[in-house]
């Protein structure tokens, strides 16, 4: 992966993951010819993911072949068009298009959580952390009859890749061009690529190795 890209520390491609808190969980299991991949909501609590799926779900056989699974997560993406490129007496049609974006995949050995006390204790943490101060109900006590349809995943962060793509390749004077344009545009999307690339024209550089956890 090119320097410019790699996330300037771990706190930024873990700030993104718990603010993304929908992805894709991954298992190859074992013999497969393609890996079973399932979109869920999720929650990042260092150094684990924690989730939950319907106890009928696919993945759940994959995980039982191997207890591996990646979650990944993207999002945050603009595109970003040619004459966007181009700044001073440089040909707006000769300018390269491309798309901003952040991706991360967490990947880990993975708990799946049956016994109802401890399946509990995963929803109940969910809950918390995606319903904020809203009080909830126990579901140890107030949905325990409910608990055996669903399973809980814990995946257990083992290795991370990120990459941070919002124009690390050009000098600042391009970079600012950009960012003035996606601010111009405003797009629902917009926002959030904007406040990355801001990040980075800001003064903070990227740092110069792969990042590997």
């Amino acid at each position: 992966m090119p320097a410019a890209d790699l996330p300037i520390d771990e706190e930024e491609w873990r700030a993104f993951v718990r603010a993304q808190g929908f992805g894709h969980l991954v298992a190859p299991g074992a013999g497969r010819d393609v890996p079973v991949v399932v979109p869920t909501q999720y929650v990042y609590e260092h150094p684990v993911v924690l989730a939950h799926v319907a106890a009928p779900n696919p993945i759940l056989a994959a995980l039982a072949e191997r207890p591996t699974a990646m979650l990944a997560v993207a999002g945050d993406w603009a595109f970003i068009p040619s004459s966007w490129k181009a700044i001073d007496d440089e040909d707006p049609a000769l300018g390269i298009p491309t798309t901003y974006y952040a991706a991360v995949q967490l990947t880990g050995r993975v708990e799946v959580i049956e016994e109802p006390d401890a399946l509990a204790a995963v929803l109940g943490r969910q809950l918390r952390a995606l319903q904020g101060g809203v009080e909830v109900a126990d579901p140890a006590t107030e949905h325990r009859r409910r608990l055996a349809a669903i399973r809980g995943l814990v995946l257990h962060v083992e290795s991370v890749e990120a990459k941070f793509k919002f124009g690390g390749n050009v000098d600042q004077a391009h970079r600012r061009a950009v960012l003035a344009r996606l601010e111009e545009r405003a797009s629902p999307r917009d926002a959030a690529a904007a406040a990355h690339l801001r990040r980075r024209i800001d003064g903070l550089s990227v740092r110069d190795s792969a990042f590997r956890r």
